[in-house]
């Protein structure tokens, strides 16, 4: 997800959004040790992702 579009979103969806991506990194990561994921790319995507929302909310 890019900055741009993150900035356009008000800050309860960004919220929403954090927590959803945390859960999704912890999944994934379960999965990505359990070797149920080829494409290990979007656990980090996903983990800068939160880097950036989190970002935004503590401006």
């Amino acid at each position: 997800m890019k900055i741009r579009e993150l900035r356009q979103k008000p800050e309860d969806m960004l919220k929403k959004l954090l927590s959803e991506k945390q859960n999704y990194v912890l999944n994934l990561k379960f999965d990505v040790s359990g070797g149920r994921v080829k494409n290990v790319k979007e656990l980090r995507d996903a983990r800068k992702d939160i880097a950036r929302i989190s970002t935004l909310l503590s401006k």
